[in-house]
C-alpha cells in the first residue's frame, strides 16, 4: 500500500480513448406508495427526471473524474437523445467529436423509474430499453474507425467498453487493438457476455466479471476467492487472448489478477455497505486505466481498483468517483486503526475530496496538551461550524518554543494526537513544527478559522489570509477557568510552573 500511496501522491493527467457502446440513462424518480386500482402493479408519481451518461458514456466521465482527458469514440442517434448525451459530456469537458451520429439506429436509452415510498431512499422498480443491436452499416462502421485513427496518436491508454449493442463487433475490435498495438498503447476491455472473446485477442487486459468469465470459458468461478480455482479461469482467458493480464472482478472478494508468466494474486478489497452496483465495472476499468496510464504496477492498479469499485456501489446510480475520494479512502486504510493523524499533504488530498462533495472545512489549532472541558466545548462548537474540522496540533518543539515552562508539553504529540482522535467532533489531526499554522492555512484553505474569545479578531493568526479568499473567522466563547495551566498548576499545588 505505501507504494500505490506514492504513486498517487505524483498522479498525473493523462489522455484517454473510449470506445463502445454510448448510452443516455434517464431517471425518473417519484414517490411510489400505492397500487392501481384496475391491477396489482406499483404507480410511481413522476416528481422530476434527470439525464445522465451510461455505458461506455459513464466511463468517460469516470474518467475525467480522475484528472483525465478523455476522447469518446462511438455511434449515437440522429435525435434530441443525442443531443443531451452530446451536451452531458462536453459539459464535463469530454471531446465528443469522434463521436458518429448514425440516422438510422436510436440513441441508446435506459430509462429507469425509481420509486421512493415512506421517504425511504430511493429504489429503481423498472426499467424500459431504447436500443438497436443491429450491426452498423459499412459507411458507420468506416466512419467510426476513421474518427478512432485520427484520436489514437494523443492518447495514453485506451478502453473498449462493450455491452453487445452492435458497435464493438470484431471488425471494429480488431482494428481498434491492432492499431494499439502497432502504436505501443496499452488497450483494455470490459467485455460484454459473450461465448467467444475472439474479437479481444490481442488486448492488453480483460476485466470480466465472474458470469462474462464462465460464459467465455465454459468453467465455474470459486464462489469464495480461491486463487488457485479462479486462476485456471483466468489463465484460460489469458491463453487464449494473448493478453498481458487478466483482472477477473469477484463482487464482494475483490478481484483476481492473473498477468503473463506470473501467479495468480488475489486482490481483497474492503467490506463496505452495498446500495447499488450499477456502475462498478465502468468505475474499476476506468481506474485501471488511469492506474497503468500512471504507470502503477498491476497489483496496486487492481489494488486502486477496487477502491474505486467499492465507493461506486455506496452511491445510488452511476456517480463519478473523484480521484481525490478514492485516494483518501486508501490513506484511512493505511492510517492506524481509529487514527484521524495525517501528514499535511494527506489532510490536502483529503480535503480537496471532501470539496468536491460540498463540504465545509473549518481549522482551528493548539496545543491540547492536557484536555479539559475547555478544549471538548471549543472542538465541538468549532466542528459545528461546518461539515469537517481540522485541527492542527503544535508539535512538542513548538509547544516548547511557546515558552509555556521546561515542563510542558506534558503528554508527548503522539499522545495528544490519539486523544484528539478519539474525539467525535475532531475530524483530522496535524500535527505542525512551525511557530504559526500560516503554512497550513495557505495548503488547506479552510472556509472557518475558529479560535477560542481569548482572542480577539486581530490577534488570531491567519485571519486575513483566510478571510482573502472568501473564509470567515468565528471567535467562539471560552470556559472561564478551565486552561492546561491551571489544570497543571492545581496538581503540582504551586501558583506558577
Amino acid at each position: 500500500m505505501p507504494h500505490l500511496l506514492e504513486h498517487l501522491d505524483r498522479w498525473k493527467p493523462f489522455n484517454a480513448l473510449v470506445v463502445g457502446d454510448f448510452m443516455l440513462d434517464v431517471l425518473v424518480y417519484g414517490d411510489a406508495e400505492r397500487l392501481s386500482a384496475d391491477g396489482p402493479a406499483p404507480v410511481l408519481h413522476a416528481k422530476r427526471t434527470e439525464h445522465m451518461p451510461g455505458g461506455a458514456a459513464n466511463v468517460c466521465m469516470d474518467l475525467a473524474a480522475m484528472h483525465a482527458r478523455v476522447t469518446a469514440v462511438g455511434i449515437t442517434g440522429a435525435d434530441p437523445h443525442a443531443d443531451t448525451l452530446h451536451t452531458a459530456l462536453a459539459h464535463a469537458g469530454i471531446n465528443t467529436a469522434a463521436l458518429v451520429r448514425d440516422p438510422s439506429r436510436p440513441t441508446t436509452v435506459k430509462q429507469n423509474l425509481v420509486g421512493l415510498a415512506q421517504s425511504r431512499h430511493p429504489q429503481k422498480m423498472f426499467r424500459l430499453d431504447y436500443e438497436s443491436r443491429d450491426p452498423l452499416s459499412p459507411a458507420v462502421r468506416a466512419a467510426l474507425l476513421e474518427a478512432f485513427d485520427r484520436a489514437l496518436p494523443t492518447a495514453d491508454v485506451v478502453a473498449i467498453e462493450d455491452y453487445n449493442k452492435g458497435v464493438c463487433c470484431p471488425e471494429v475490435c480488431r482494428h481498434v487493438i491492432d492499431r494499439c498495438r502497432a502504436a505501443k498503447k496499452p488497450v483494455l476491455v470490459d467485455p460484454a457476455k459473450l461465448t467467444d472473446y475472439a474479437r479481444y485477442r490481442g488486448c492488453s487486459c480483460i476485466t470480466p466479471n465472474r458470469n462474462e468469465a464462465e460464459a467465455a470459458t465454459g468453467m465455474k468461478t470459486h464462489p469464495g476467492a480461491d486463487p488457485e480455482h479462479n486462476g485456471a479461469v483466468a489463465a484460460a482467458l489469458l491463453n487464449t487472448l494473448d493478453a498481458e493480464s487478466v483482472v477477473l472482478t469477484l463482487d464482494k472478494h475483490g478481484a483476481l489478477l492473473l498477468e503473463k508468466g506470473g501467479r495468480a494474486l488475489h486482490v481483497p478489497t474492503v467490506a463496505r455497505q452495498v446500495y447499488d452496483v450499477t456502475g462498478a465495472g465502468d468505475m474499476m476499468l476506468a481506474a485501471l486505466m488511469g492506474a497503468r496510464a500512471n504507470h502503477i504496477h498491476w497489483p496496486d492498479a487492481v489494488r486502486f481498483a477496487n477502491a474505486a469499485a467499492g465507493l461506486a456501489v455506496e452511491v445510488f446510480g452511476v456517480q463519478p468517483i473523484p480521484l481525490e475520494k478514492i485516494h483518501r479512502s486508501l490513506i484511512a486504510q493505511h492510517a492506524p486503526r481509529y487514527s484521524k493523524r495525517r501528514t499535511l499533504d494527506e489532510a490536502a488530498i483529503e480535503l480537496a475530496a471532501a470539496r468536491r462533495e460540498g463540504r465545509k472545512i473549518v481549522f482551528t489549532n493548539g496545543c491540547f496538551d492536557v484536555l479539559h472541558t475547555g478544549h471538548i466545548k471549543l472542538l465541538r462548537e468549532a466542528a459545528r461550524l461546518g461539515d469537517l474540522l481540522v485541527v492542527a496540533l503544535n508539535s512538542d518543539a513548538s509547544v516548547r518554543r511557546q515558552n509555556k515552562g521546561p515542563e510542558r508539553p506534558i503528554n508527548p504529540e503522539d499522545d495528544r494526537a490519539d486523544v484528539l482522535s478519539e474525539l467525535e467532533s475532531v475530524g483530522l489531526v496535524v500535527v505542525f513544527e512551525d511557530d504559526t499554522p500560516v503554512r497550513l492555512l495557505e495548503r488547506l484553505r479552510p472556509d472557518v478559522l475558529a479560535k477560542g474569545s481569548d482572542y480577539t479578531k486581530d490577534r488570531v493568526v491567519g485571519a486575513d489570509l483566510v478571510e482573502s479568499w472568501g473564509g470567515a473567522v468565528a471567535l467562539i466563547p471560552i470556559v472561564e477557568g478551565r486552561s492546561t495551566t491551571s489544570t497543571v498548576r492545581k496538581i503540582q499545588g504551586t501558583k506558577s510552573l
